[in-house]
């Protein structure tokens, strides 16, 4: 069966250190994708990120990751994720997969856990995940960076990637 992430429901966000002494966070407001499945068993997933719509919540910030210092959304407007397994033990999900950001695409495992499928009031059958991942923004070419006075820089390498998706039946949510 084909499953269609339902954006109202869904949210990928992202957690960065700045300045070794807070955390800036932020989504991308406007996903879609699709998942595959047959008897319970996730077998692909394909994931699409619209990398402009992200919001951290600071305008001018806004404006300087869709710059090319950071994400360059005028040269690669779309990020994404193509899911190539997954293993489950009892309600945890391993999910291994390849993400493409800024045209580079590399491995990633998200680990998280699944739920559904459920019936919502209306009778519509939903599924969803919550999944997390920590990457090196470095090897996506994300290295833009300022010194501190004190020492280190103002943004870390390491990034928190979080996903909430919820699906419904390809058929139902079209």
């Amino acid at each position: 069966m084909k499953w269609a992430i339902d954006p109202a429901h869904s949210q990928i966000t992202f957690s960065v250190r700045h300045m070794g002494i807070s955390t800036v966070r932020g989504t991308f407001d406007t996903i879609s994708g699709t998942i595959d499945e047959n008897d319970g068993t996730i077998s692909g997933a394909d994931v699409s990120i619209d990398v402009a719509s992200l919001s951290t919540g600071a305008t001018q910030r806004d404006d300087h990751l869709r710059s090319a210092d950071f994400f360059d959304v005028a040269t690669y407007p779309t990020a994404s994720f193509r899911l190539l397994n997954t293993e489950r033990t009892g309600e945890t999900l391993k999910a291994h997969g390849e993400l493409t950001l800024r045209g580079v695409t590399k491995p990633v495992a998200l680990t998280g856990e699944v739920g559904g499928p459920a019936k919502d009031p209306w009778g519509n059958t939903k599924v969803s995940a919550t999944l997390s991942t920590k990457i090196s923004r470095k090897e996506w070419g994300l290295t833009w960076n300022a010194a501190l006075e004190a020492g280190g820089v103002l943004v870390s390498d390491n990034v928190t990637l979080e996903l909430e998706v919820q699906a419904a039946p390809e058929a139902v949510a079209a």
